[in-house]
């Protein structure tokens, strides 16, 4: 069984993805993740052992990082762990350069380290995918066209800055040293397992405990949404088709406002519970955080037309399937909120659970 070693899959878009693979296709994954405040092992543990195995590391710690690569022998690496919430990098963006920029100099390092060691097809065949996001092109203005793969940089808030200059060196160590490097930046997800800090999930899991909805200046900022699960798909192909060295844009074909998603959580949510009307009059307008940017849109051609991929799930389909997740799946986010997650969480880095192969 070939085994893809997964950073950062105790997160959100992570374990999607690590769930996806155990459960749909034939590989097994080792799962790297540091166990932060944003990584939730609740999410990913009822996964079969003998398909998943997760590892408690820090990406920056490049001798660890290179044993488990050494002794997992995988066939691809992909690349999800970074700190991702823009108002933690305005309060603190030490955090982020470090994890986004350091970690993934670091993890490059190690992939380069064990990929040069591999001879014939097992070298052929390695990957390293880099998962990116939008926001490293910026803003775009209501009449521009969406952001393609050629688009310039231009990163406004700390988070965004990490991750395009961590986009660079990955872009870098592919044309220096010839690794297999793949990057994909994708639109906003959405869906099961996300922490609750996120807009619709603070949103919904607010609006359910009949709490203010804090919307940001007129709510008109606008972004494309991808539900996750096609992210993850998406992830897939270009593991199994994509060109290395190539930047591939995921996107939903579903550019919404803010200030509609809430609308929809809320209409969706006084559905399902029968109070129709009771929510949206929670919405509350606050000040708008520094360099907020006003739009975000994916032209998502590329990966369409080379690799055949396409969003599955509409938004007003995913919006439904998110909300009846969160409400049927009361007690993760709950022990997210009351901070049990992180009081009962067992120390998991050992040789023994770095295991000896596979």
């Amino acid at each position: 069984m070939s085994t893809i070693l997964v950073t950062g899959g105790a997160g959100f878009i992570g374990a999607n993805f690590v769930r996806y693979v155990c459960e749909h296709t034939p590989y097994s994954v080792v799962n790297l993740d540091a166990l932060t405040y944003a990584a939730n092992p609740e999410s990913v543990n009822d996964l079969d052992p003998t398909r998943h195995r997760l590892v408690e590391g820090d990406i920056c710690d490049g001798e660890f990082v290179g044993q488990l690569m050494k002794q997992h022998t995988p066939v691809a690496v992909v690349h999800f762990a970074a700190e991702s919430h823009v108002d933690r990098s305005i309060d603190g963006p030490g955090a982020f350069i470090r994890t986004n920029i350091n970690g993934t100099q670091s993890m490059l390092d190690q992939a380069l380290a064990y990929w040069s060691g591999l001879e014939g097809e097992k070298k052929d065949r390695f990957r390293f995918i880099h998962i990116s996001t939008d926001e490293v092109y910026g803003s775009l203005a209501l009449d521009e066209p969406a952001f393609d793969e050629h688009h310039q940089y231009a990163p406004n808030s700390p988070y965004a800055a990490s991750k395009a200059a961590a986009d660079h060196l990955a872009r870098a160590w592919h044309k220096t040293y010839g690794l297999p490097v793949i990057t994909t930046n994708c639109s906003n997800n959405y869906g099961p397992y996300q922490f609750p800090e996120k807009l619709i999930p603070l949103m919904l899991i607010n609006a359910l405990n009949g709490k203010a909805l804090p919307v940001y200046g007129d709510g008109q900022q606008r972004r494309d949404w991808l539900y996750v699960t096609d992210h993850c798909l998406a992830i897939l192909r270009v593991l199994e088709a994509g060109q290395p060295g190539r930047v591939y844009n995921i996107g939903g074909d579903a550019e919404t406002t803010n200030l509609e998603v809430v609308h929809g959580l809320c209409d969706l949510l006084d559905e399902r519970l029968g109070d129709h009307g009771q929510r949206r009059g929670l919405i509350e307008y606050v000040t708008d955080r520094p360099g907020h940017d006003r739009r975000y849109a994916i032209n998502a051609s590329r990966i369409k037309t080379e690799l055949g991929w396409s969003p599955q799930v509409s938004f007003s389909e995913g919006l439904k399937r998110t909300v009846d997740w969160y409400l049927n799946n009361q007690q993760w986010w709950q022990r997210i909120q009351d901070g049990r997650y992180r009081q009962e969480r067992l120390g998991l880095r050992s040789v023994a659970d770095i295991g000896s192969g596979g």
